[in-house]
């Protein structure tokens, strides 16, 4: 239970109570239950709703500086910069209307699925891309203890859920929104000397915000 607590505390603001798992690879071990907070909160946005964009701002506005260095130092300031505010204002507008387009039926099969898509993708990220700054930082720390099971065990469970709540075309659906936070995440990662955690929650929104495109994408040529 320490791991589960660590990973809802990491990927919420919920005051989870209990004691956490501690130590150097405890938050690599934590992501087995990435997913699954990640499903349990897209049940709650079928009901509420509700998104976590801090990483994605950070990256974004770390991409404006001049070096590696540089742009770390940027994404350790706590203040938002300008491509940070504008890409948080345009992921918000494309997932508003994205949501909006759907049927009701799909949306909420699309709401309880995107989070849990979404936060398989630190897993994949986290097992191919080496850390900024080795040994120290939330990058680092996940790394370590990542097991490189865990993102291929996921991978099918998501694809199985994924054909589950929106058929066939709900698995190419995850697939793609996977491959494109990868290729977003390779792309910061290098401008970046490599992982860092604001990349890792970075790519949760970017695959987040796959599934709600390809969602619609599929809907609109009557795939769903």
């Amino acid at each position: 239970m320490g791991s589960l607590i660590l990973a809802l505390r990491f990927l919420t603001v919920i005051p989870v109570p209990g004691r956490e798992s501690t130590g150097p690879s405890a938050l690599g071990r934590a992501a087995w239950w990435f997913p699954v907070v990640g499903l349990m909160l897209g049940s709650a946005l079928a009901v509420a709703g509700g998104i976590h964009l801090d990483g994605l701002a950070d990256s974004l506005d770390g991409l404006a500086g001049r070096d590696a260095a540089r742009r770390l130092a940027i994404m350790r300031d706590s203040r938002i910069g300008v491509f940070g505010a504008a890409g948080l204002v345009l992921l918000c507008l494309l997932a508003v209307t994205a949501l909006a387009s759907l049927s009701t039926s799909v949306r909420l099969r699309v709401l309880v699925l995107a989070p849990g898509i979404g936060r398989v993708a630190p897993l994949l990220a986290g097992a191919w891309l080496a850390p900024a700054t080795p040994g120290q930082g939330l990058g680092a720390t996940f790394a370590a203890g990542l097991s490189r099971w865990a993102g291929p065990a996921h991978v099918v469970a998501g694809g199985a859920l994924a054909a589950w709540l929106l058929g066939i075309w709900g698995a190419a659906i995850a697939a793609v929104a996977w491959s494109v936070a990868l290729l977003a995440a390779g792309f910061v990662a290098r401008r970046l000397g490599g992982l860092t955690g604001d990349v890792l929650g970075a790519v949760v929104e970017v695959a987040e915000l796959g599934t709600l495109l390809g969602a619609v994408a599929a809907a609109h040529r009557g795939w769903l």
